[in-house]
């Protein structure tokens, strides 16, 4: 049974008039009769009955019109929420962002200063679907949708310490002179503890943490109190402190990671998030510049 003859059996039901039915189609009255008799055919029953010059619905009309009635009621209101899914989906970001989180929302932030109407979506989850994906080398690329267009750029991971400290005047440090000392660090769970711990791991120690956080910025800010030491990364961060804290290059090991800022493209991907895309990787290419 053809979607279009359906159609066109419930207007020409709805109006019991083929004149009225066959304007509103915009369609021939000889074409729509036509239409009809090839559906009462299918059916092998008849669904209108002409009385003088009008048509009337036998009770296999009615019956096949009350079907009709909730069919097309359905489908106009799946085709009204398709169309609002799309304008919606036209001004939506889902992103992805398992580092440099700071970073990321302060780009955020800045793009929606101009693009008031964008809608962002932002996880953490590395199986999750989304547009764009910021991540490190620590993650494993095979729970990520595959990546259409991808940056890297290398970050340094310092070492902070308090000012006023045995570390005054030091450039540089070896990560095995503070083997004993108290780290502050985000929780186990977070990918930039993980790396942080294999750089103390490759320097022969557990590091001792005495305060740890879920929250980038708390960590950040009992760091910057001097109750401990902790690792600082380059960029991620957006904040490169000058006051209260000394941050010393590692040496021994080389402390660095890679920040992967990767976008997902398909065929339904809409033009915001190419260009968000392209203004994130303006925004931390700046944040590097300015450092």
């Amino acid at each position: 049974m053809e979607l279009n003859r359906l159609h066109h059996f419930h207007i020409a039901a709805k109006h019991q008039n083929i004149t009225k039915a066959a304007e509103e189609l915009y369609i021939s009255q000889p074409a729509l009769t036509k239409t009809i008799k090839l559906l009462e055919a299918e059916l092998s029953l008849p669904l209108f009955y002409k009385k003088g010059k009008h048509i009337y619905l036998t009770p296999f009309g009615e019956y096949l019109k009350e079907q009709t009635d909730k069919m097309f009621s359905i489908w106009e209101s799946v085709s009204e929420e398709i169309t609002k899914l799309k304008h919606e989906n036209d001004k939506s970001v889902r992103v992805n962002v398992l580092a440099a989180t700071s970073m990321v929302t302060d780009a955020v932030l800045e793009y929606k200063k101009v693009n008031r109407d964008t809608v962002f979506h932002i996880t953490q989850n590395a199986q999750m679907n989304s547009d764009i994906s910021i991540t490190t080398n620590a993650v494993d690329f095979s729970y990520l949708p595959e990546f259409t267009e991808k940056y890297i750029f290398e970050e340094k991971i310092y070492l902070a310490v308090p000012k006023n400290s045995e570390y005054d005047g030091r450039k540089q440090i070896s990560l095995e002179e503070v083997r004993d000392k108290g780290f502050v660090n985000l929780s186990g769970s977070r990918l930039f503890r993980i790396v942080c711990d294999k750089f103390c791991e490759s320097a022969g120690f557990k590091p001792n943490i005495i305060f740890e956080s879920d929250s980038p910025a708390t960590v950040k800010n009992i760091i910057k109190t001097g109750i401990g030491i902790g690792f600082w990364p380059e960029f991620s961060w957006s904040e490169f402190p000058d006051k209260d804290i000394n941050l010393l290059e590692i040496n021994n090991p080389v402390c660095h990671r890679e920040l992967i800022i990767g976008l997902h493209r398909n065929s339904f991907t809409p033009d915001v998030v190419n260009d968000f895309y392209a203004f994130l990787l303006k925004f931390i290419n700046k944040q590097i510049k300015n450092k």
